[in-house]
């Protein structure tokens, strides 16, 4: 569940500085800020793309495809609700 829980917060920074900087310095360095936090929790990286790519490559197991996708995407979705109604 840790796991689950650090994608969700890690997808949600990261789509909020995304929506809220548009800088590319800004969205690099909390991506690779995010990713150095959650490395020891959870083996995907705030992207289904990604998710299922390691899910093809044997890095995950298929089973666990489906809730960490939704989770991210849960995150993203969540971010766009902040910065829709409190962002700049």
């Amino acid at each position: 569940m840790h796991a689950y829980l650090a994608e969700f917060i890690g997808a949600l920074i990261f789509t909020y500085v995304l929506l809220a900087t548009g800088n590319p310095l800004a969205i690099g360095a909390a991506l690779a800020l995010i990713l150095l936090i959650t490395f020891r929790l959870s083996p995907v990286a705030i992207n289904p793309v990604i998710t299922v790519t390691m899910a093809a490559a044997g890095k995950i197991l298929p089973s666990e495809v489906i809730p960490y996708c939704a989770f991210q995407i849960l995150g993203g979705l969540v971010a766009l609700e902040i910065y829709k109604r409190w962002g700049m």
